[in-house]
């Protein structure tokens, strides 16, 4: 998530569902799925086929698998019915007793207490709900009847366990948070037991009711829960909220205007939740409860009970000095109470060590150019400052803000200068590429290409096509670093100038010139022997920056697939022509200073391939380029079969000489097959 980076994609055949959430077993390390309701499926991350991977038909239909981070899965199936997948995988077909009848499970949670697996589950049948709590090793299962509430019924739920007690929080449709208390070790033989519940939490605040869909605990004192917010009179808002349990009040609220799924989770102290199409990660914390915490009275130097850490890309400017004042904990003192005659002043009087850099930032946002730029160096040259990495991420970002707010500001120098000598990545700083992509600035791409590790499929491919697009007239007037292409391109054919010389001596120079040139216009469209390289060496430095980017076939192949028919034609010959560069050398590797690799070539020409095979084919002036890739393909294949027999003899000539007494002298012919 934090990289933006997609890294694994898995599918069922058309006509098929997933039917409950995958989950991971920590001790194997692979993904467990279950499609159909009945139909499981376990893999790795090296699959990639799901047809292809472990299969098992069960006798019942699952409800939800559980994973336990030390323990294997617990399976809970719809008849109330539980195995652990060990046992049921020694038979799949084993039959599940059937515990609920005809109840429906509504929520099911698995925990482990003192090396113990345990499972509850909450059942709902005629509006009386029901709580399951099943200890795997002692196979006992105990069954309670949640005490009714009039006029309201169970909305979510949530559980934890300590000191072998259960606390059941159930989120209510009149607004309201109840506790129930179940203990552990029950000794009662009763069928059934009413659980009575206490009201933990009002979630109302000054006039306004929060309608809750879910919510989770954050620890003993808080819960965070997630619904509509709504005054009297008012449209109601969706919001992620966290309550003081102990105190009954609202700790912090943020609204979330694009809508959300109703789903929400809690993993190490971040919020996952979906915001409009988009999965959001917020990061929390939440300190010891106290009364001043609660009413927002903490002191100064006091960190606020809730950090709020937000996506970047996303940042307003309020929310941008809330996130790096947590971050980096420094108060605004005096500055929050001083009035400024100008935002001039403001700019001149900031001290980056007294304020965070969210308020530096939002200071300097009208800041002239000169002013703005002198005050984010100052501030990018403190190296020993807390978030340095996040500080210059939030400085590509104001600069990126500002290209944007007023198109004839770009930066160029100043962003080449931080892509260079800092280690960045494109999650850090995920618009650079964008305005880049916007600019055309191709020295800039070629150098984020090689530097950044987590480049998306989609940003990788509309690089490629832009690199593609631009003529060659066009690359010769910009800045592009040619390491990669200068110790092998043939730079006589892009050169005119050195052939001319070569060949005026005894001869009429114009007339010369005139044939040469008709020539190698002739050659650069239609040469696909491999000969002469395709493209300029500009354009050959910015498309080995792109072979050299990361990337997942899986992901990339669809973008591939939108490549124009005549761009990808000339990415094929630029391909093959560094096959043939390579395959000249005895070690297959190209001179130069990171140079694309065999293996980097082979790779995007079967990707070219799988995408534009139909179009190549049916290309006029693309088949006489598959012709000779396939003749110099199928020669290689057969020098390589060759070298493989001569290696094979020589061994077994090799295997001979050491069984033969070194005292004898002889003479043998060996023949080669």
């Amino acid at each position: 998530v934090s990289d933006q980076k997609p890294l694994g994609c898995w599918s069922v055949k058309h006509g098929q569902i997933i039917t409950c959430p995958v989950v991971c077993n920590f001790e194997t390390h692979e993904y467990i799925a279950v499609h159909d309701d009945k139909v499981l499926r376990i893999w790795k991350n090296k699959d990639i086929n799901l047809d292809k991977v472990f299969k098992a038909t069960l006798s019942a239909d699952v409800y939800r698998i559980h994973s336990l981070s030390n323990g294997g899965p617990v399976v809970l199936f719809k008849g109330g019915g539980v195995r652990t997948l060990d046992v049921l995988l020694e038979a799949p077909q084993q039959e599940i007793e059937n515990i609920i009848s005809d109840e429906v499970i509504k929520w099911s949670e698995a925990f482990t207490e003192g090396q113990q697996p345990v499972l509850i589950f909450a059942t709902e049948k005629d509006g009386d709900f029901f709580v399951y709590v099943q200890k795997l090793k002692m196979t006992s299962l105990h069954k309670y009847k949640l005490e009714q509430q009039e006029l309201s019924k169970p909305l979510s739920f949530t559980a934890y366990i300590k000191n072998q007690m259960i606390t059941l929080l159930c989120l209510y449709s009149n607004d309201a948070v109840y506790k129930v208390l179940i203990p552990l070790q029950q000794n009662t033989e009763e069928e059934e037991q009413i659980l009575s519940k206490s009201l933990l939490l009002n979630l109302s605040v000054s006039g306004s009711v929060l309608k809750g869909t879910s919510f989770v605990v954050l620890d003993k004192d808080h819960v965070a829960v997630l619904g509509s917010l709504a005054a009297s009179g008012e449209e109601s808002k969706e919001c992620l909220t966290i309550w003081n349990t102990k105190f009954q009040t609202l700790q912090i609220s943020k609204e979330l205007p694009l809508g959300t799924s109703g789903q929400l989770w809690c993993y190490e102290e971040k919020f996952f939740f979906t915001h409009g199409k988009v999965l959001t990660v917020i990061m929390y914390k939440c300190e010891t409860s106290s009364l001043a915490a609660a009413v927002g009275k903490l002191k100064d130097s006091q960190t606020p009970d809730v950090s709020s850490f937000v996506n970047w890309n996303t940042l307003g400017d309020e929310e941008l000095v809330v996130s790096f004042q947590s971050q980096q904990s420094v108060a605004l003192k005096s500055e929050s109470k001083m009035t400024l005659r100008s935002k001039r002043n403001a700019v001149a009087k900031v001290q980056p060590d007294t304020v965070s850099v969210g308020q530096l930032l939002l200071n300097l946002k009208d800041a002239p150019t000169t002013v703005f730029e002198d005050e984010l160096r100052q501030l990018m040259s403190k190296a020993q400052m807390p978030d340095f990495q996040a500080t210059i991420g939030c400085v590509i970002t104001a600069l990126i803000n500002r290209c944007k707010t007023n198109p004839k500001y770009y930066p160029r120098n100043f962003l080449l200068q931080i892509v260079q000598t800092r280690d960045l990545s494109y999650s850090l700083c995920p618009d650079l590429m964008a305005v880049a992509l916007e600019k055309k600035d191709v020295h800039l791409l070629q150098i984020c290409l090689q530097r950044f590790p987590d480049i998306p499929e989609e940003i990788t491919y509309t690089c490629l096509k832009v690199f593609l697009s631009i003529s060659e007239a066009y690359l010769q007037r910009v800045d592009v670093n040619l390491e990669s292409v200068i110790c092998y391109i043939d730079i006589e054919f892009n050169n005119k100038e050195v052939k001319t010389e070569i060949v005026e001596n005894g001869f009429n120079a114009e007339r010369e010139q005139d044939i040469w040139d008709t020539k190698i216009t002739k050659e650069t469209h239609l040469a696909t022997d491999g000969e002469f390289c395709p493209v300029g060496p500009q354009k050959a430095a910015l498309l080995n920056a792109v072979l050299h980017s990361a990337y997942s076939e899986t992901f990339l192949l669809p973008h591939l697939k939108n490549l124009p028919a005549q761009q990808a034609v000339l990415f094929l010959r630029y391909l093959y022509y560094l096959y043939v560069k390579c395959s000249e050398k005895i070690n297959t590797t190209l001179p130069g200073i990171r140079p694309p690799t065999i293996n980097q070539i082979m790779d995007w020409m079967c990707l070219l391939l799988d995408a534009h095979f139909t179009v190549m084919v049916m290309l006029p002036e693309a088949k006489q380029l598959l012709s000779n890739l396939h003749k110099f393909v199928r020669a290689q294949v057969r020098f390589y079969s060759e070298l493989n027999k001569i290696e094979g003899s020589l061994r077994e000539l090799q295997r001979l000489n050491h069984q033969k007494d070194p005292h004898t002298y002889s003479i043998e012919v060996l023949e080669l097959i």
